[in-house]
């Protein structure tokens, strides 16, 4: 899914564009047991319970697409009866008004979630009537095309209140505060089906993950039965990696600079494209070769890139070729840093141009070019020529 149409999705979970009709929930303890469930038309639910789930429910589309937010498609083999995408079909299909599919939905989630904690499923159903838009971008309120019929979940912690004091009122006095389970922000959640082309694509669904770094491959596998692509983390290591035993001795300051500009070109080059730049093992190979690295470095480095990948994955089995890195993942993309043991120049990442090396006076300096403006500790300094 593309950030406009998860945008487009995350309006529906608001006051104004809700459209969500039913909610389903289960309260689970720390040893797997159901402590309580419930049922409900959602628009029945007190007015300040349905402004928290909406909080909770937006937060299952928040983050970074290929970092927080993943795209994952189901195999064929999960496709045919009695498999995992055909029980999500399923389930969607019933709008949420079958008890023992409901059931089933949290004894999987049960099954496959590995926590000690207490935590909170929250299951909802929705229809949207998709909009149609001109042929210059402009919504069509009043000429819908299509409905995208939706479940969203959500899997949040159940955690003690800190202790406190507070004010008792019936004692008129200030007193410990009673403590109790609170349901924290979602850890994990899915959109099913995912929103593709601003249409539903039942084979794909999209995964959120709080924690990029902790994206639970065995609950994804049990709960979908779909493979998990690299996180975003093992897509920089394994970038940076290549990049490291490529260059080796020769890695000089000016080639990971030329690096990190050719990429920035690139990803430029591709903003009006719908689908993320991804980078397979023949792209970064040229984004290195554009970028300076000398051929003598490059004799051997499909099998760098090969190993690096089975590393990430921890798995010898798998198909470097088959290997994306989207170019969003990559360091230097959010920040560019330039350390020394004693000292820290953090850049612009579009304006990199403002910083270079050079010798001088037979020393490898940093030179950083600025205006008439500098600021030290907070104070504005005036750069003044000597």
């Amino acid at each position: 899914m593309t950030k406009n149409e998860i945008a487009e999705i995350k309006k529906l979970f608001t006051i104004e564009g809700c459209t969500i009709d039913r909610i389903a929930a289960c309260y689970v303890g720390n040893e797997k047991e159901k402590m309580s469930v419930m049922k409900e038309a959602f628009l029945s639910l007190p007015e300040e319970e349905v402004h928290k789930y909406l909080e909770i429910l937006k937060k299952v589309l928040s983050g970074r697409p290929g970092k927080n937010l993943l795209d994952l498609e189901f195999p064929l083999a999960e496709e045919v009866e009695g498999g995992k995408q055909d029980f999500m079909l399923t389930l969607r299909n019933s709008a949420l008004t079958d008890d023992d599919l409901i059931d089933d939905f949290y004894d999987r989630i049960i099954e496959s979630y590995d926590t000690v904690e207490r935590y909170y499923i929250i299951l909802v159903h929705g229809g949207y009537d998709i909009p149609g838009k001109t042929s210059d971008g402009l919504t069509m309120e009043d000429a819908s095309e299509d409905v995208y019929d939706f479940l969203a979940a959500a899997i949040c912690p159940v955690k003690l209140s800190k202790a406190a004091l507070s004010y008792n009122a019936g004692e008129h006095r200030i007193a410990e505060r009673i403590r109790d389970w609170v349901v924290a922000e979602p850890e994990k959640g899915f959109l099913y089906p995912a929103f593709d082309d601003r249409t539903a694509n039942i084979h794909g669904l999209l995964y959120y993950s709080r924690k990029s770094e902790e994206l639970m491959e065995d609950f994804i596998d049990g709960m979908f039965g779909m493979e998990v692509p690299m996180s975003a983390g093992y897509q920089a290591e394994v970038f940076n990696h290549i990049l490291d035993t490529t260059l080796g001795e020769e890695c000089a300051f000016e080639t990971v600079q030329s690096i990190h500009e050719n990429l920035e070109e690139l990803i430029k080059d591709s903003e009006e494209d719908p689908e993320p730049l991804m980078m397979d093992k023949r792209e970064v190979r040229k984004l290195f070769e554009r970028s300076g690295v000398k051929s003598e470095r490059m004799e051997d480095f499909d099998w760098k890139f090969d190993k690096a990948v089975k590393e990430a994955l921890d798995d010898e089995e798998a198909d470097p070729e088959e290997a994306l890195i989207r170019a969003s993942n990559i360091p230097g993309r959010q920040k560019f840093d330039v350390k020394t043991p004693d000292i820290v120049i953090r850049v612009n990442p579009e304006r990199t141009d403002l910083i270079e090396s050079r010798i001088i006076d037979g020393r490898q300096c940093l030179v950083i070019k600025v205006d008439d403006r500098v600021e030290v500790n907070g104070l504005t300094c005036r750069t003044v020529i000597r």
